[in-house]
């Protein structure tokens, strides 16, 4: 595909008219970005927004002893740095490539632009911003009142019902980045991952994920707690 298709493809512009498309194509910056680059830190002026062309993206935050807590991973198709860039503020947190990626780039004052001129593109815009606002909050949830063992069930249901509820789960980031996301330690996902192959829950081959027994997978979602 070329640069325009890649774009009228990206679920945020979905609807827009091809004048749209070829506005938002001639304001983009291509970039290709090496594995575990830096895309921004922390703190850095947001003057624009991302989408995954491809490859993975993971935002995070870093305490003061280096400890690294992964916030999100984003993938082909989705965006990031848009509250920052919309407000006129800093960037909240780090964003590193974990592998070799291509992003689009779309700078603040030209996006603004079009907004203005395209409500269909604000309604999109909107709509990214209200499912980030419930991811949010699923982490936040997620972090502060579940248990590990809750955290993993509900990330593995989330990973099924993106693949249109799938039993066979695919992980895409390593076990070290899981743990983080989920705010634990690698040892200790691996523990929760063999009681609950012992108990008949799942099956883990690698970075296959069999879902056994939904019904108790939910029941650890919801209760937190292996027994």
């Amino acid at each position: 595909m070329n640069l325009t298709e890649h774009i009228a493809a990206i679920p945020l512009f979905e609807g827009l008219p091809n004048d749209q498309i070829e506005e938002l194509t001639d304001i983009v910056v291509d970039q290709t970005f090496k594995r575990g680059q830096s895309i921004f830190s922390e703190g850095d002026e947001a003057t624009g927004f991302y989408v995954v062309a491809s490859g993975k993206v993971k935002i995070y935050k870093s305490s003061p002893d280096g400890k690294e807590q992964i916030l999100h991973i984003f993938g082909p198709g989705e965006a990031f740095g848009e509250v920052p860039m919309f407000a006129g503020g800093h960037f909240p947190a780090n964003a590193d490539t974990l592998e070799q990626s291509r992003l689009f780039f779309f700078p603040r004052a030209g996006f603004i632009d079009l907004i203005k001129q395209e409500p269909m593109l604000a309604m999109n815009m909107l709509g990214a911003l209200s499912r980030r606002l419930r991811m949010l909050a699923t982490l936040v949830d997620n972090l502060s009142l579940k248990e590990v063992p809750g955290r993993l069930a509900a990330y593995f249901l989330h990973l099924s019902e993106v693949d249109s509820g799938a039993d066979e789960l695919e992980l895409e980031i390593s076990k070290g980045q899981l743990a983080s996301l989920l705010g634990t330690i690698p040892e200790t996902l691996s523990r929760i991952l063999a009681k609950m192959s012992s108990q008949g829950i799942i099956v883990v081959d690698g970075k296959k994920v069999t879902i056994l027994d939904r019904e108790l997978l939910e029941e650890l979602a919801d209760s937190g707690k292996l027994s």
